[in-house]
Order: structure tokens, then sequence, then C-alpha cells
């Protein structure tokens, strides 16, 4: 007979856990038969579930506590897969349930989650916040759902590790489809993938164009909480989010004042392994920013009274914002832009072509 496989053991060690759990026992798992490689890559098609927009999105399987009065929930059998764009245009017909009302909405979220660790510590820290977990790996997302789940069997109270969940996802490619516009209030990036070849930094979790993303789902006053310890990718999280003009660096006194902070350091699963190693860890905190007002154009001269023919075809708006227009408030006086109005009796070719382009 041939000896069992690291797969074999995998699949019986979590067929007698589903039988203890339908017995009422409680045994934590064992994180050996979750093991999977570190990395993933971001860009593959991973076959991943997610909602086609935030609206669309259940809660109440993950924080079955903090359902809205009047709400029941639904057994897992129950609840049909939030099509994902794909099924929902091949399927237009399909109809979905609709998604349980929550007396809370998920404030924080922990992007590459890993085993938890951050999770299950800032439960008791933060008990009224619901706390999300995304995490891309499979075996490792279904390591820390099963953990929640005996956590929350052996509390006796039945109120502790209610506020925390985990599900696998892609924040690099899905983030906004779970969460609306300023709903969260913090966002964790605890030792992410380094990707130290020069072609693999654009894996890597923070880039320009993704903290616009997390500007978005992040309100006002939020903060951003960054680790790791690869000082040069430290570095580089530090300078894309400076140079991003939602964010704002916070001060080393008020970073070192966040109790989020020294849970940060120790708790996470890599950095128990930095700590052992005695490694290096570097922390950087970003704030999101209140949105800049949308600059007016009163004053600027026509105010929509010109008759240029450039702005008849465009619009006074349009030629403003390209610097085009610069009809004098009086007759015979220079406007706004300190052209007179005869210069710019027809747009610049630049200008045309950028309309065209417009269009």
């Amino acid at each position: 007979m041939a000896p069992r496989g690291r797969k074999q053991k995998r699949e019986e060690y979590r067929a007698q856990l589903d039988q203890q759990n339908e017995e009422g026992l409680t045994e934590l798992p064992r994180k050996k038969f979750y093991r999977q490689r570190a990395h993933a890559n971001p860009f593959s098609d991973h076959n991943l579930k997610y909602p086609v927009n935030p609206e669309e999105m259940d809660w109440s399987t993950h924080y079955p506590a903090f359902l809205d009065e009047g709400e029941e929930l639904h057994l897992q059998s129950e609840i049909p897969t939030t099509p994902t764009s794909d099924e929902q245009l091949s399927k237009p017909e399909s109809k979905v349930v609709r998604p349980q009302k929550m007396r809370k909405q998920v404030e924080v979220a922990d992007i590459g989650c890993g085993f938890g660790g951050l999770l299950f510590s800032l439960s008791p820290v933060l008990p009224d916040t619901l706390l999300l977990g995304m995490e891309i790996r499979v075996q490792v997302t279904d390591y820390v759902t099963d953990k929640i789940r005996a956590m929350r069997k052996q509390d006796a109270t039945g109120n502790s590790y209610q506020n925390i969940s985990c599900l696998r996802a892609n924040a690099m490619k899905f983030l906004p489809n779970f969460f609306r516009k300023a709903q969260l209030s913090k966002m964790f990036f605890c030792f992410p993938d380094p990707h130290f070849k020069a072609k693999k930094h654009k894996q890597r979790i923070v880039s320009a164009t993704l903290n616009s993303e997390y500007a978005y789902v992040l309100r006002p006053g939020g903060v951003v909480y960054t680790i790791t310890d690869v000082k040069d990718l430290h570095e580089w999280m530090v300078q894309h989010f400076e140079a991003h003009a939602a964010f704002e660096r916070v001060g080393a006194e008020e970073q070192e004042a966040d109790p989020c902070v020294a849970i940060m350091r120790s708790d996470t699963e890599e950095g128990k392994k930095v700590e052992r190693v005695k490694g290096d860890k570097y922390v950087a905190l970003f704030r999101r920013v209140e949105d800049p007002e949308e600059p007016g154009y009163q004053g600027l001269g026509c105010e929509g009274g010109c008759e240029h023919a450039v702005c008849e075809e465009y619009g006074c708006d349009w030629m403003h914002e390209h610097l085009a227009c610069a009809h004098p408030a009086g007759e015979g006086s220079v406007g706004a832009k300190g052209v007179s109005e005869t210069s710019v009796t027809e747009a610049p070719a630049s200008v045309e072509v950028s309309a065209s382009v417009e269009e």
C-alpha cells in the first residue's frame, strides 16, 4: 500500500474537523494542514468570487451577531453565490437573494492577512468594529475561517471574535467591489511580498494606481498602516504614499502612541519570524486627507457670456479648463488669464487637437 500523500492527509484531516464541528467539538485547526507557498501571482486568473458592487455583498454569514433587527440569518445552503460580473453578463436573468441588512459596516481591512494573527489580536481591542481579512491563498483563507469558527464556539459568552472574518479575494483587482467610497477607517499592509526584482515591482501592493483605490475606499482621517522587514520596500511605500495627494505621513510621536502599531509589530506571523531572527521592522502610517474642493470658474472672464466661436463649440468651462479662453471682463480690457480678446478669437492648434481627442 502506497504511503499517503500530503494532499490525502489534508483531506482526511479536514473531513475529521468537519465531523467534530457537527458534533459540537471545538478543536482549533492545526496549521500544518493548511500550508501553502508564501506568494501568489496577483495578475493570474484565480477562480475568485466577488460581488458586482458593494451593495450586492452579503456580510450576514461573516458577522451573524451584527445582523440588523428583524433580519434572519439564511442557512449556508440557502445563500447563493454572488455572481461575478462575467456571470452576470452570461446569465442576466439570474436572481440573487437580497443581501441581509447589517447594524454595522466593515471598517477595517487587513490586506494579505496571512494566518490572521493581526485579526485575532485586534478583535478585543476594537470590539464594536467589524474587521475583515483579505487573503488570496486558498488554504490560508480556509485556516483563518476555521479558526474564527472554532474560537467563536470556544467562547462561553458568545461575544468574542464575532467582529472578525476572512474571505479569499484579490485586493489589487477587486477592492472597490467590496467597499463603498469612504467606508474604511483603517487599512493594514503587514509584511507584503517585497518582489525584489525590478520587473516584479508592478506586483507590489503599493503603487500610484493602487493608492488611488485605497484613497477611494478610505474615509478622510482614516489611516493606512504599513510594516515590513525590507528597507527597500519600506522606502518604496513611503515614497509612493507621500507622493499621492490624498495621503500625508503620520508623525513619529502619534505613530508610536497608536495601540494598533504595537500589535502590528508583534502579533502577525511574519512579525514573529522577524522577532526570532532579531531583524528590523520598518513602520510607516499615512492619513487620508480631505479631498480638495473643485476649483470654480467664477471671475475668470467670460462666465459663459463670450462670443468666441470655439467657446460656442466646446463651452466656456471647457475652454477655461484647457487654458484657451480668456475673454475680458469688460470691453477692451485684459481677461483673467492676461490675454486680450482679439488674441483668442480662435483656439490654438494644440487645443483643437486635444478637443478632438476629448470627443
